[in-house]
């Protein structure tokens, strides 16, 4: 009697699973971001989440947990219910630099899901229009005239646009002092009203600023020019190989159901062909940068090692 009991709950068991798979969506879905409402991956978040409610009926919070440059809004996400109701939009950064300079609820790329990456570009330095610095030359020589006077902001403490600055001050051998911020909704202010000298910041938050007059780019941390800014120089044509790319990506907690990571990458990845999406995507002078499944963790592996070693470059972290 008992074999039959304990049969009829496995068979039970087995059988609500793929019901429970097919019934998904059955609650509104929350996207989680850790940086502040008008930044880009508030921005990025809210594009997708307009196509993607063709897939969540019940529909799409965007939820936002700022702080920590958004490492306790993955740390939110790693202690939530792997159901597929919670999922967060997170820059490399937040992945695979914060959990390597603090003690936080998830350590490595194994300590949670990553489903699909959707943009990449890389961070630029931008100072005032009215600023006495006509070019990056100037700007650092006048770094190195009065070393720690200019100050230079950051979206947050260990993230790509910071790692990026702390390598252009070595490289060029200049002491500016970095202002970490919770983002482009405080860093952009602090600019404009003086608080900061320069400003690391991503070039879809800076070209309404720059086509405004209010702002000047002086420099971009990437490969070779960047044509929404071809007066700026690349780090890499003067001789500065600080090029460090950002990528924005979807991630869930570790044991989703696999039905659950397929739904959602194919929503997401729906969403990201959305000629809606593709268009704010365009005019935020950012790319549309699509990878899944195991070249996905494989490349946040290849990311997590190489930020080590800039890591310990900098004296941010040593290793035994």
């Amino acid at each position: 009697m008992l074999r039959i009991v304990a049969l009829a709950l496995v068979l039970g068991i087995a059988a609500a699973s793929p019901a429970a798979a097919q019934q998904y969506p059955d609650r509104p879905l929350t996207v989680l971001t850790g940086y502040p409402a008008g930044g880009m991956v508030d921005i990025v978040a809210r594009a997708l989440a307009e196509p993607m409610k063709k897939k969540f009926p019940k529909g799409i919070a965007i939820v936002t947990r700022p702080g920590a440059g958004g490492s306790l809004a993955v740390s939110e996400l790693v202690q939530a219910k792997p159901d597929g109701y919670t999922v967060i939009l997170a820059p490399l950064s937040t992945l695979v630099i914060h959990p390597q300079l603090n003690d936080l609820p998830y350590k490595t790329p194994d300590d949670y899901e990553a489903i699909i990456s959707v943009v990449s570009f890389y961070s630029l330095i931008t100072v005032k229009a009215d600023a006495p610095w006509k070019t990056i030359q100037e700007f650092v020589a006048a770094g190195k005239a009065s070393p720690g006077k200019l100050r230079v902001g950051s979206p947050g403490e260990g993230t790509s646009s910071h790692l990026s600055l702390e390598e252009l001050k070595r490289l060029a051998g200049v002491n500016f002092t970095h202002v970490p911020f919770s983002g482009w909704g405080e860093t952009s202010p602090a600019l404009l009203g003086g608080h900061i000298e320069g400003l690391v910041a991503q070039p879809g938050e800076v070209k309404p600023l720059v086509e405004g007059k209010k702002l000047r780019v002086l420099l971009t941390f990437q490969p070779k020019r960047h044509e929404a800014f071809p007066d700026a120089p690349s780090a890499k044509e003067l001789g500065w190989d600080a090029t460090n790319a950002v990528t924005f990506m979807f991630v869930v907690p570790k044991g989703t159901p696999g039905p659950v990571l397929k739904y959602l990458h194919d929503s997401v990845r729906a969403a990201m062909e959305d000629p809606q999406f593709v268009s704010v995507i365009k005019q935020r002078v950012i790319e549309i940068a699509y990878r899944a499944g195991e070249q996905l963790k494989a490349d946040l592996w290849k990311e997590y090692k190489f930020h080590t070693q800039i890591l310990t470059r900098l004296g941010m972290i040593k290793k035994k």
